[in-house]
């Protein structure tokens, strides 16, 4: 294919046959000759995200519609359309261009959201594929779930493991480095991560039971998300490094590599804030969702980590995620 924007026919065959579940919900739909999509959401609240996919490689489409919807899922919306910006380096296939639309046509089929419209371009500013997406979903009016409703005392709830994203991540883009150190099996275990990248699932049956506030680990991963969504409620926290859920995999990558999982991307890990941690967890389980306590927020500003050696270290604002890091030293 030629630099600049895919032609009518490849467009056609690659992009606008492959868009997902139809919506009733969507009035205009991407299409040749249309710059835009319009919802009609009647008297809800539209709540739109974007996220950008730039650290991976394998699975980035399915990546970018998961990515994005679990940021409006994470403010108690029903995710319903997503726009994909997609740009490729010079010389880039149209197979590429088919991989990448198949694997966020069946993202966007799993969660029930419509891809509706968005850009393709093949591009020199890009060595490698760069997905942006933009999520827009639906909340009833004052049902919207916010850090400002958190109180102290409130517990914080995680949901499946830390490091999930950057765990699967490791796995499909550098299977050679990881399976000498975790073996076959559990290099495929670490793989299936990727299969729960979304949260839209837990996060609609924390909505329906009345969660305070929600949060998804993405870059700068659980530290980074419990960092952030203390600030935004103006309070602390402190946390316990040992009832912090880590995959096997995660685990005995941090030590072989020497990272922090706790910094590492963790898209598919949903941070909740509830007064009522029991029942919530008990709800999750039921729908075969982990989770656990691991903190609880406080009233004094402090972000604090209680370590597994019993030492008490201060959460700092996250400085850049362990992903990034790692994959400029494996691929030197």
């Amino acid at each position: 294919m030629q630099v600049g924007k895919l032609p009518p026919a490849a467009l056609q065959q690659l992009i606008f046959d492959q868009l997902g579940q139809r919506r009733s919900e969507i009035v205009l739909r991407g299409a040749l000759g249309e710059d835009s999509a319009a919802l009609d959401l009647g008297g809800d609240l539209c709540v739109i995200a974007t996220d950008p996919i730039t650290g991976a490689v394998k699975n980035a489409g399915w990546l970018a519609v998961h990515v994005s919807c679990n940021d409006i899922a994470a403010n108690g919306a029903d995710p319903v359309a997503v726009l994909l910006t997609i740009l490729l380096p010079e010389g880039s296939s149209q197979q590429l261009v088919a991989e990448i639309m198949a694997d966020a046509e069946r993202a966007a089929a799993e969660i029930r959201v419509e891809i509706v419209g968005g850009h393709t371009e093949l591009t020199a500013a890009v060595n490698q594929p760069v997905i942006s997406a933009v999520a827009v979903g639906r909340v009833p009016a004052g049902q919207l779930a916010t850090s400002n409703n958190i109180h102290p005392g409130d517990s914080l709830v995680v949901t499946k493991y830390v490091g999930l994203e950057g765990t699967a991540i490791l796995a499909w883009d550098f299977p050679h480095l990881v399976e000498p150190v975790v073996g076959k099996q559990l290099l495929l275990e670490a793989q299936a991560l990727a299969q729960q990248l979304s949260v839209v699932p837990e996060a609609r049956i924390a909505a329906a039971y009345g969660v305070r506030a929600m949060h998804d680990a993405t870059e700068g991963g659980v530290l980074g998300a419990a960092y952030e969504l203390a600030k935004a409620a103006g309070l602390g926290f402190e946390l316990v490094e040992q009832e912090l859920p880590l995959h096997p995999a995660t685990q005995m990558l941090a030590e072989h590599f020497r990272f922090d999982p706790l910094r590492l991307i963790s898209s598919g890990t949903l941070l909740l804030a509830t007064a009522e941690p029991a029942g919530l967890i008990a709800r999750l389980q039921q729908a075969h969702i982990p989770a656990k306590v691991v903190g609880r927020f406080t009233a004094a500003g402090e972000t604090l980590l209680l370590r597994d050696n019993g030492k008490v270290e201060p959460v700092e604002a996250p400085a850049g995620d362990e992903l990034w890091r790692l994959q400029k030293e494996l691929l030197a």
